[in-house]
Formats: C-alpha cells, structure tokens, sequence
C-alpha cells in the first residue's frame, strides 16, 4: 500500500495514492490481500521473477484496483472461511472488472475459495477437519496451470504445503478440477475460457516442490506480463523522480540510522543533490554498543557523506519512562525523530539561511505493509503487525515534504540496489542485521528507563553478536538480537 501524501491518525491512509508512474510503464501484478501468513512471501516470489508486485488490502474499493492497472491479479490465503458470515469478500463488480480487461486471476487457498463461493459455487467445511502440511497431489492432463510440466506419463505429481479447513462441495459453472491430493479433495481448479484459476496449496512456500515453476508459469505463460522490474530500472527511475521533486535550489534532511536502508537512501538521494543533503544522525539513547561512534567512523571513512550527529538521549529516555505498551514507544519514538529534524531545520535556517523542505527516509515497502491497520472489523483481514516509527508513528504536522526512495522495494531488493555499481554501498553497510528504528526500545519489555536494562541489553547484544561473528556465522544468519525480560 504505497503513500506519497501524509497519514491519518497517525497510520497510513487506506485511500493512500498509488505510484502510477511504476503502474503505467511496468507489468503488475495486484495481490490482494485476505489475512495470511505469507502474502508478503506471495507478493516477494512474483518479484524475484522481475515482474512488479503491488499489495492491496483484499476489501480495496474498485477504484484503487483499477488505478493499480493490473496485468494479473492473486488472491492471497487468509485464516476465515467464506461461509461464515462477514467472511471478506472481493468488492462488488470485481469478477466483471476482469473479464472486460482479460485479466487472469489466481486464488491461493482462501483465495481459491473465495472465487468459486462468489461464483456461485459450494464450499463446506471439512468433514475430516481438512488438510495441513505436507502432501501429495496429482494434476490431470491438459491443464493450463500445469502445462510447463512434462511428466513422462503425463499425470504431474508433486509434494505441496497444505493448510485449509475448508473444501469445494461443487464448482462454479465452466470450472474443472485439474488436481486432486491422495485423499481426493480437489485442490486446483481452473476455468481457461474466463482465465481464473485456483490453488488449494501454497506455491509460493519452499515446501511446495515446483511452488515457483507453478507461479512463473501464470505470471508468464497464462497473464503474458514482461520481466521489466529490474534494479537498473528502479534505480533510473528513482533519480528521475528526484529531479522532477526536489528544485535546484532546495536542501534536504536525511533521517540517517546506520542501517542499511536509511544508508542506501541516502546515496541515492547524495547522487542528485551533492552539498544540498544533510544527513541526521541522531542518539536518541536506544542505540547499541558504541553505535554512534562506529556508525559515523564508517560514514566518514567509507561514504563520505555530510553526516551531523545530534545526542537526544536525555529528551528521548525522559519522553519514554514510564512507557510498556511497544506501540507507545513506536510512536513517541517517531514524534520525537521528527522534534529533531524540525530542530536542525530551524538550526540550518539561522545559520545559512536554509529551510530544508524534505526529509529523506528509508521506508520500505514491509514497513507500510505491517504499519496498515486492518481493513474493516473482527478477523477480516491483516491485522497491523506494528506500526513503524517512520510510518505509524509519524505526526500528522510534518512540517516536511517526504522523499521515500525504497519504498516499493524488500529487504533483499535493498541490499541489491546498495551493491549496483552506482551507488557502491560498502558491504559492511549492506550486511548489517536489521535494527529497528525504536532501537534498543523494542527490545526491553517494560519501561526502558527502569534499573539499568539499556545498559546489560547493550553489553549482552555486544558479547552475543560478536560470538556469532567470531564463529563466522554473522553473514548466514538473516538476524541475531538479545532482547530483556523483566524477569526477577
């Protein structure tokens, strides 16, 4: 869910504009989204195919659908079932909206379901109790879905992860089974004429054996989309808006962590506006051990990037004392990130007579995702995972103009944009574990400023990663922390 204009009560707006700049010249594929554990998976496996994946909330209005311009669309899994009632549904003419457009649909276990309950097909619950895990299926001959497979007796069979407590009781008229598990429920179905297809099974988790071969081959074969979502490209086209956004002689404040995000945005930005980016780093009293002064060694050493450190340590451990619930500390953490750069703006207008307009941040698309509160009511869909300190819990008085370059972008698309020869991160950078903007405050339970929590936390974490380094396990592992318990 992409924003580009502000928040409303403190969280991302779900009437949020769309970038229809990356809609009118990539092929997308929409993923609506209906509550399950892996629709950020989903929406990563269609990128790692170069085709660019766009995440909505499953109860999306038709506006936002058609404003997305999608070339195919996937319909996430999700833990309702579509028979009870206030079960999320697609919105009203959606099934309408993609038959005049031919665009191909894919459900994926609730997804699936959905589909053939809208269009007026039968789905009960699971006299067994349904199927979970790992399990075997079989695909007839002369489907679509399968048709990159080869089998030397023409019936695929495959393992797949299984996890539904829900099955078809009928199909919806111009549907056929194309697979059934060993225990003969149905568990992929299709109906080529109208090109919607559903999956009873996860594709795109590593259990399912030819998970990816089963995607790819609806992103290419069945929607035809092209492959044009590529890190040269983002890159192009990410200067391009930066020129188009910031006039010649506008200053910019980078909110500058250490982490490898806010670092690859900020050489991003440093390669259009040189002189005119200064970069924050601020301790705000959360950091790990001796964080500060090895961040800003490495900035001056390795990026020579103009980086002002600002100690806000006593203001921002006085702002939290007293604080347990982890969402308060986001967001007093992310209103008090905001009193600084609103600080040095003023700081920078006294003395050269600058007023930065913009505030650069490195946003990434998983932290807009998880800082979204949940479309509707009850269990309909994703609930908020957290809300970022750089998304929820930004005030709405801004006083800036925000520039968010990653924010379409994953983890791992990061880390490759930092290693493009044109940016040429340091790797020390692109490696880093991820550390959370709230720092060290997420990782005390309890008030932060009680006892001396901050202090043995630092020192455990420095004597725990270490050790992995030390046992060159550090680059294998995706992240390593200690986190306090308030335990006596």
């Amino acid at each position: 869910m992409s924003r580009s204009d502000g928040s409303e009560n403190g969280h991302v707006s779900k009437k949020a504009k769309l970038d229809k700049g990356l809609h009118a010249v990539h092929s997308v594929c929409l993923v609506l989204d209906y509550g399950s554990q892996y629709t950020q998976l989903i929406a990563r496996r269609v990128r790692e195919n170069n085709v660019y994946s766009l995440l909505l909330p499953g109860d999306a209005d038709m506006d936002r659908i058609k404003d997305a311009n999608p070339r195919a669309i996937i319909l996430s899994g999700g833990p309702n079932s579509v028979h009870i009632e206030g079960a999320p549904r697609v919105p009203a003419g959606f099934f309408e909206y993609c038959q005049s457009k031919q665009i191909p649909v894919l459900g994926i276990c609730y997804g699936m379901q959905l589909m053939v309950q809208q269009l007026g097909g039968i789905v009960h619950q699971a006299a067994d109790g349904g199927e979970y895990g790992r399990m075997v299926i079989r695909a007839s001959g002369g489907s679509q879905l399968y048709a990159y497979d080869s089998s030397e007796h023409g019936v695929p069979k495959e393992s797949v992860w299984m996890s539904h407590g829900d099955s078809i009781d009928k199909l919806p008229e111009g549907f056929q089974p194309v697979a059934t598990s060993e225990q003969g429920v149905i568990v992929a179905i299709e109906n080529q004429a109208q090109r919607y297809y559903g999956l009873q099974y996860h594709p795109e988790v590593k259990h399912t054996d030819r998970g990816m071969d089963t995607l790819k081959h609806f992103l290419f074969g069945i929607a035809e989309l092209k492959a044009d979502w590529k890190l040269e490209n983002i890159l192009e086209e990410e200067l391009e808006k930066l020129r188009r956004q910031v006039g010649p002689q506008d200053h910019v404040i980078c909110a500058l962590s250490g982490g490898v995000d806010s670092t690859v945005a900020a050489t991003l930005v440093h390669k259009i506006l040189g002189d005119r980016l200064h970069c924050v780093f601020v301790d705000n009293g959360l950091l790990r051990y001796k964080e500060g002064e090895r961040v800003m060694e490495t900035f001056q050493k390795q990026l020579h990037l103009p980086v002002t450190r600002i100690d806000d340590s006593k203001r921002m451990l006085a702002l939290l004392k007293g604080k347990t619930d982890p969402e308060e500390k986001r967001k007093t953490i992310g209103g008090g990130f905001i009193d600084v750069f609103r600080g040095f703006a003023i700081t920078l207008k006294s003395k050269h007579g600058i007023k930065p307009k913009f505030l650069v941040q490195g946003t990434l698309y998983p932290d807009v995702i998880e800082s979204c509160p949940p479309p509707g009511s009850g269990q309909k869909h994703s609930h908020t995972i957290k809300s970022h300190h750089n998304v929820g819990g930004l005030p709405k008085d801004l006083d800036f103009t925000l520039i968010e370059p990653l924010r379409e972008l994953f983890k791992d698309e990061v880390r490759a944009l930092g290693r493009l020869p044109q940016l040429n991160v340091p790797e020390a950078f692109i490696s880093r574990h991820p550390f959370p903007g709230p720092g060290l405050a997420v990782r005390v339970l309890g008030d932060v400023t009680e006892g001396d929590a901050l202090d043995v936390l630092r020192h455990v974490d420095e004597v725990y990663v270490q050790t992995i380094r030390d046992y060159d396990l550090y680059d294998k592992i995706w992240q390593a922390f200690a986190v306090f318990l308030p335990v006596r």
